[in-house]
């Protein structure tokens, strides 16, 4: 009865150690994003949203904090396309610490992905580099929302860099420029 008890605690603890603040770019996580493609690929069967919130071209403000110096950026959409965002949680292929809350993949970039949408709790095989070890990492997705993901240009607010087709921010994490 003993043994039971510790390996309950154990698992309490674990679990109590996911229930971090989805909103805030993660300490394990701010490294992934540093080494973020910039190629204007995108996978071959995703097609672009031809009534975008934000037309290809415009300039928004990006309301997301999926890497350090990416909220409050100016944004230039270089392509609107509709489709399911995923947020996942994946072990790199090349690192073994696993990458919690990613935002975002699409269900385009999932292997063997069929139709309809995964839901949460779904293990998927990763077919992207968006960062690196990504590409053929398992991956859970952790929550999934059909959504416009628009690929932009910005200039990273910390170090002043430009980043180029980051790849993906959802219409909600968008906002107009004001005028």
């Amino acid at each position: 009865m003993k043994f039971f008890g510790v390996n309950m605690l154990i698992i309490v603890l674990i679990l109590s150690g996911c229930a971090e603040n989805e909103g805030i770019a993660e300490e394990n996580n701010a490294n992934v994003y540093m080494n973020v493609s910039n190629s204007s690929e995108v996978p071959k069967y995703l097609r672009a949203n031809e009534t975008p919130t934000y037309p290809v071209g415009s300039q928004v403000i990006i309301n997301a904090n999926h890497m350090p110096g990416m909220e409050g950026a100016t944004a230039t959409i270089v392509g609107a396309y509709k489709t399911t965002a995923y947020k996942v949680t994946y072990i790199p292929k090349t690192v073994g610490d696993p990458v919690k809350h990613y935002k975002w993949v699409i269900h385009e970039e999932i292997g063997n992905a069929g139709i309809a949408p995964f839901e949460p709790g779904d293990h998927v095989l990763l077919h992207v580099d968006h960062a690196e070890g990504m590409d053929g990492a398992g991956a859970t997705i952790e929550s999934a929302k059909p959504t416009t993901v628009y690929m932009v240009n910005f200039f990273n607010t910390k170090t002043g860099s430009e980043v180029k087709n980051y790849q993906w921010v959802t219409e909600d994490e968008l906002s107009p420029m004001k005028k």
